[in-house]
């Protein structure tokens, strides 16, 4: 087992990282998904060899928490044991049914292991920092839009041939475009601007270069009018969707991204009666379960939603981000889950997918370290509200712990009262403003 890596970087299985609660390993399979038998193995280790509770990412990787030194190299042997290959080097990512999407403009894997195979040959990979990845998007029917990415290369239809949109530095809204490629010039101009970022040094990243010379006479059109046209393929892949050859897969949510590996297994066990195949993680913490009937998909997901997974795409959890907290982690100040659950129980009118509910255990932030209209985060001093910020942000109201959830009940009071017809309520948030919203979550002695 080499050395733990630092905060920030990415805890691979040779490389865990340290974490509040013990040491963390995030897995992403070179196959794309796991044998049922193979994730329920994997599932086991965890529970033997971790804290009992496994995760899906927001990107779709696979996380193992609560290790110890000694424990993690157990469940490395046991990787190998299960013949589970997992990915390491620069992060060059497909959607999870690249290849089986009958939407797809173009099959993003050829231009994906090509790219792979020129940043081996140009021995990048110790020459880049540890967060910079590759997003290559063949545009189906479950996009990547929302995925950060330092490049981005998204399946256009151009004349009968698909061509890949290039841009960088983000989301498919906020990336930089600069060009509209053939396969064979996209894979050339990766490795120049990973060749490029590798040269500014390990904490360098593609927001940090200038525009490319070589790119900015191409026409590429606009970032955000593509992601424009392509938004109702971002949605959350739950549900059954349709295959290639009339097969199908049906999405399964982990609520806030996590659940017991014992539940997991079970699930698997169900699946792989029901005639599931293979199991791939996928973005916004979704298993996806390919090979079963429609009928058999049904069945699967009635099992899941009795097992406490997410089976519906109208479920306010889905738009909950929650760490583990406490007592999970030791650097957790309030029980975000416990929370959370009754936020979604008591009050899923706040929850209308306009915005991210981010409940922190402490100013890490760790579930969502980007802004989001809402932020409830442990603290000394309580649980604190930060409107429109980040966990890492001061407070400027508390309340204490055990009022956090009704606190947020009172916020989504407020939200209702003033709601307008046609207004989301992230819309409502910004319209009512910090002082407003922040007076209401500390007002104790009023519900």
């Amino acid at each position: 087992m080499n050395a733990l890596q630092r905060r920030g970087a990415c805890p691979a299985l040779s490389t865990p990282m340290q974490t509040g609660d013990g040491l963390l390993v995030r897995l992403n399979p070179v196959a794309g998904g796991l044998s049922p038998k193979a994730l329920i193995g994997l599932s086991e280790s965890a529970a033997r060899h971790g804290n009992g509770i496994m995760e899906i990412t927001a990107r779709g990787s696979i996380q193992i928490r609560g290790l110890t030194a000694a424990s993690a190299s157990q469940l490395a042997a046991d990787v190998n044991a299960l013949s589970i290959a997992v990915r390491t080097g620069v992060p060059v990512e497909t959607g999870p049914l690249a290849g089986l999407d009958s939407h797809e403009i173009a099959d993003p894997r050829p231009l994906a292991e090509a790219i792979r195979g020129a940043i081996e040959k140009a021995d990048l990979a110790g020459k880049l920092g540890p967060k910079v990845s590759v997003v290559v998007d063949g545009g189906g029917a479950i996009g990547l839009d929302a995925i950060l990415a330092d490049i981005r290369l998204v399946a256009v239809q151009g004349g009968g041939n698909a061509r890949w949109h290039l841009s960088t530095g983000g989301t498919a809204i906020t990336a930089r475009p600069l060009a509209l490629l053939d396969e064979a010039d996209a894979c050339d101009a990766a490795l120049l601007i990973l060749q490029a970022i590798a040269t500014r040094g390990r904490e360098s990243r593609a927001r940090d270069l200038p525009v490319p010379l070589a790119f900015a006479t191409s026409p590429a059109g606009n970032a955000a009018t593509l992601s424009e046209r392509r938004r109702s393929t971002d949605s959350i892949p739950i549900g059954i969707l349709p295959l290639a050859s009339h097969a199908h897969a049906v999405g399964i949510a982990l609520p806030f991204g996590s659940m017991p590996a014992e539940s997991i297994a079970k699930l698997c066990s169900e699946a792989a009666a029901r005639g599931t195949d293979e199991i791939r993680p996928a973005p916004r913490r979704v298993l996806l379960f390919l090979g079963p009937t429609k009928e058999a998909c049904t069945d699967l997901q009635q099992a899941a939603s009795t097992l406490g997974f997410v089976t519906d795409s109208t479920d306010p959890r889905l738009h909950i981000a929650a760490c583990p907290g406490e007592p999970a982690c030791a650097s957790g100040r309030i029980a975000t889950r416990e929370i959370a659950e009754t936020v979604a129980s008591n009050h899923a009118g706040l929850l209308d997918g306009s915005f991210t509910l981010h409940i922190s255990g402490c100013a890490k932030g760790c579930a969502h370290p980007a802004t989001a209209a809402l932020t409830l985060v442990g603290g000394e001093n309580g649980a604190g509200l930060v409107v429109d910020g980040t966990a890492k942000a001061l407070p400027p109201r508390y309340s204490p712990r055990y009022e956090a959830a009704r606190g947020l009940g009172r916020v989504a009071a407020l939200a209702g009262s003033a709601w307008h017809d046609n207004e989301t309520v992230a819309a409502c948030l910004a319209r009512l403003g910090e002082a407003a919203i922040t007076e209401a979550f500390g007002r104790l002695g009023t519900d």
